[in-house]
């Protein structure tokens, strides 16, 4: 069952309906069918970092790994 938002069209009252597909979802606060349909959207978050973000090194044998070239893993 997806989760609508609707504003009502009588009371302007807004709120979230649970809806199955046979069902006409109601105004809960007047009882009105007559509901707009809103953009639902959600809220994302971020991590801020303190630190700036360091550089991926270049191609092997860039990153001065004691082993030499191709020695540190990174492909």
């Amino acid at each position: 069952m997806p989760i609508y938002e609707y504003a009502c069209s009588q009371c302007h009252h807004e709120f979230e309906a649970l809806v199955r597909a046979d069902s006409t979802p109601v105004c809960p606060q007047c009882q009105s069918p007559q509901l707009d349909k809103l953009l639902s959207v959600f809220a994302t978050t971020t991590a801020a970092t303190s630190a700036p973000a360091m550089p991926m090194p270049a191609a092997c044998g860039s990153c001065g790994h004691p082993d030499g070239p191709g020695a540190c893993g990174i492909h």
